[in-house]
């Protein structure tokens, strides 16, 4: 079994955008938002840090990710320390499911052949002193 892989990348954490449409003449054309491309671009940068010239993951894969966010600083004390603590989560945007979506996508090809090889996995939000966010792949064969 190979090692497992965990990919780190500072910063607040984003959801994969919505594709969006644009009519040019008679014809719609798709395109995904500027900053869920440079996020994911980021995201592809720091995966491919982590392989240290790797081959990507041919075999199934359990994918655990950590979404930490930055407590916000109008919070009184009481709450900050609380949410330090992790008493207080971020029910907040973006979704869980949307942050796990740009990182499957944009480790496609970097960390493992194709996000379908995901089978196991896990995701949590929470806060903490600096925001991230943490995936580790683990190779389960």
């Amino acid at each position: 079994m190979a090692d497992p892989v965990t990919v780190v990348l500072s910063g607040d954490p984003q959801g994969k955008g919505r594709p969006r449409a644009v009519v040019r003449g008679k014809f719609a054309t798709m395109y995904t938002p500027a900053k869920t491309r440079t996020y994911e671009g980021m995201i592809r940068t720091a995966a491919m840090d982590a392989m240290a010239g790797r081959d990507p993951i041919a075999v199934p894969v359990k994918l655990d990710m950590t979404a930490v966010f930055a407590v916000p600083p109008s919070w009184p004390q009481k709450k900050r320390v609380a949410a330090l603590a992790g008493e207080v989560f971020p029910a907040k945007k973006p979704d869980a499911d949307n942050i796990l979506k740009a990182w499957k996508d944009s480790l496609n090809g970097v960390v493992y052949a194709d996000d379908c090889q995901v089978v196991q996995g896990s995701f949590e939000k929470r806060y903490g002193p600096a925001p991230r966010v943490t995936v580790t792949v683990t190779p389960l064969a």
